[in-house]
């Protein structure tokens, strides 16, 4: 397919000029172009075929180089980005120096804010308006497009509470699509399913008091009657109630894949005053018939072609067996074992590879939607109770449980287990995904034991362990194949590390799956004459201070995580080092540095960071040398600390 319209679309305020199939020709071009960017990569995929008429629409009615919109989440960002001029490069998305995968106001105008969590666009759009209206006397309009997944996030209701109290001219999509990454669950997908099929309502038209003079009230009550009226009409509007119960005026459902109609319906709300919900009713993976029928597989599918029949050719990649799946084969033998075993996710039930313990433990399995906080504070009650229940959700989005974790875990030394994955950099997903500050505020905690597993044989026991404790214990990895280190394993114990190599010159002290780039480095510097010990430290809570006063005994120590520094695993140890009265002059650290890391190949990151074999090799090389000079510096009486 050639892209005639795209590829002269410099401005989204072109597509107010173009008629009905000029706009039906766009959207087969932007639905092509989303499938020549998952040919060569994985990327965020059904989630965008379900938005390119609603996207189109936005930008019709809407002058967004002044006005205001907000995806949530933005994932669904790609039809957005083609239309505002960034088709000449989204085949470099989600690739090192290219398009980020999400908003990025870095890249235009049009993007406000970098949206990788869900539920926060009714607050930030919120914030924009009422800003907006303080500072400047040129109106503007806001726009949140929310998905039902992220719905039912508590930060979504306290947005909605604080905009029908401000009474702001405010418009939220909801766009439903019946899914999150999986399909929804709880008592809001229910509601949701049953608006699907209500009939139209339009919250601009609610004045019903017409219908109460026409009440018949012979032979019965008139407060009978009147609680029966009501009830029907609850029953009748149920779609739009519980948001015309919030203070916003609802309208819908509508289809959302019906551009003239789409373009109809926000012109009709554009101007009204007050906060308005409009229901907009999509289908994830639209257009694209083996992404409607599986859009779990294809949220962000493997890298395909198409044949001349239009079938699916996987495209063959490199592919080993990746950590969560080693964490999930380790959860369900843990659930076969033991009935009090139980595990919690918040909507990533597929991101943590949890379908077999799903289905074989349903009881015992709890999607809570993107819910965190609320996942962990069920978990503190769960434990309360006897259960022994884990938590599988993604570093970066466990952060916004960080109170329940202090409150109602940590505080009451319950024996919960986090098992974080996407633990360290997460890739093509970017700095919304990296999972690089568990490690400082995990053990800021007291109570909580602080691990993780330096290659796929360390899991299982880990896990072991740590469901045997009688308090909290997090355990993170990466977003990576599982990688075996070459040893002679030992008996995981609270605050032992384990020792891989000897070396008399120095010791890398590696905490998580960084291990076996610290063995490789450390062999490859046998070349340089420097002889490297490697010690698999398991623990950042408590650290073992045994190994720590041994290794500075003899010789420099680098410690390595996937983590930032402020804070970090290397801190439990300059700190222990420390409080023990031990020297600290030849301890580095390596790790994450102070500022956000953007998108990439895990493996170009690490090499950038210096965290990969040949990056810790050159920072030992350069270690050696200062050392060397120091020596020499300190028999002329120079200061031979090594900063």
């Amino acid at each position: 397919m050639s892209f005639e319209i795209l590829s002269r679309l410099e401005s989204p305020a072109q597509l107010r000029s173009m008629d009905d199939a000029e706009l039906k020709r766009l959207a087969d071009e932007i639905r092509e172009a989303l499938l020549t960017v998952v040919e060569d990569r994985s990327a965020h995929f059904a989630s965008n075929l379900g938005v390119v008429e609603l996207c189109i629409a936005l930008h019709r009615v809407f002058d967004f180089s002044k006005d205001r919109l907000i995806w949530d989440t933005g994932h669904q960002i790609y039809p957005h980005k083609l239309v505002t001029g960034r088709f000449d490069r989204i085949r470099t998305i989600r690739r090192r120096g290219g398009l980020m995968g999400y908003p990025n106001p870095e890249e235009s105008e049009y993007d406000l804010f970098v949206t990788g969590h869900a539920g926060c666009s009714v607050s930030t759009v919120l914030g924009i308006k009422t800003g907006d209206d303080l500072v400047s006397d040129v109106p503007r309009h806001a726009v949140a497009v929310l998905g039902d997944g992220a719905l039912p996030s508590g930060i979504v209701f306290e947005a909605m509470n604080n905009a029908a109290g401000l009474n702001s001219d405010l418009l939220v999509i909801l766009n439903d699509n019946k899914m999150g990454i999986c399909p929804r669950v709880g008592g809001i997908a229910s509601y949701l399913d049953k608006a699907r099929v209500a009939p139209f309502y339009n919250g601009l038209k609610r004045d019903i008091s017409w219908l109460l003079n026409r009440v018949p009230v012979v032979g019965e009550s008139v407060e009978n009657v009147l609680g029966q009226f009501k009830e029907a009409v609850k029953t009748f509007f149920h779609g739009g109630m519980l948001f015309e119960e919030m203070g916003f005026r609802y309208i819908g459902p509508v289809d959302g894949h019906d551009i003239a109609s789409l373009t109809e319906y926000l012109r009709l709300v554009k101007d009204v005053k007050g906060p308005v919900l409009l229901h907009v009713l999509t289908e994830k993976g639209h257009g694209f018939e083996p992404a409607t029928q599986d859009p779990v597989r294809f949220h962000t599918p493997a890298p395909f072609r198409r044949d001349e029949h239009n079938e699916i050719i996987p495209v063959e990649t490199a592919s080993s067996e990746a950590m969560t799946h080693v964490v999930s084969a380790a959860i369900h033998d843990a659930m076969t074992r033991d009935e009090r075993v139980c595990v919690l996710t918040a909507a990533m039930c597929a991101g943590n590879k949890l379908e077999r313990v799903r289905e074989d433990f349903p009881d015992r399995f709890f999607d809570t939607g993107i819910c965190e906080g609320h996942a962990v504070a069920f978990a503190a009650g769960l434990a309360k109770a006897g259960m022994k229940p884990i938590v599988d959700i993604y570093s970066t989005f466990l952060q916004r449980s960080f109170d329940q974790i202090f409150q109602e875990v940590a505080l009451q030394n319950l024996p919960v287990v986090f098992c974080m994955d996407r633990a360290g950099l997460c890739g093509p997903d970017g700095p919304t995904h990296h999972g690089v500050f568990d490690n400082s505020w995990m053990r800021v905690f007291p109570n909580i034991t602080v691990m993780a597993p330096g290659d796929r044989s360390d899991v299982a026991p880990m896990l072991d362990f740590a469901l045997q404790q009688d308090g909290p214990v997090s355990l993170r990895y990466p977003k990576a194949a599982a990688q075996t280190v070459a040893r002679r394993t030992t008996v995981v114990q609270s605050g032992r590390s384990e020792v891989v190599r000897e070396g008399r010159d120095g010791t890398i002290l590696a905490f998580g799956t960084l291990l076996s780039e610290a063995v490789l480095a450390a062999e490859q510097l046998q070349q340089d004459g420097l002889d490297v010990g490697v010690v698999n430290s398991r623990f950042a809570r408590p650290v073992d201070l045994t190994m720590v006063q041994r290794a500075l005994e003899t010789g420099f120590v680098l410690t390595v995580e996937e983590n930032t520094v402020q804070g970090g695993f290397g801190s439990a140890v300059l700190e222990t080092a420390s409080a023990a009265g031990l020297s600290t002059d030849r301890l580095f650290i390596a790790g994450i540095p102070d500022r956000f890391i953007e998108h990439g190949e895990r493996s170009e990151l690490l090499a950038d960071l210096q965290l990969d074999a040949a990056g810790l090799r050159q920072r030992i090389v350069s270690i050696a040398q200062n050392d060397i000079g120091s020596v020499a510096e300190s028999a002329s009486g120079a200061d031979s600390r090594v900063s």
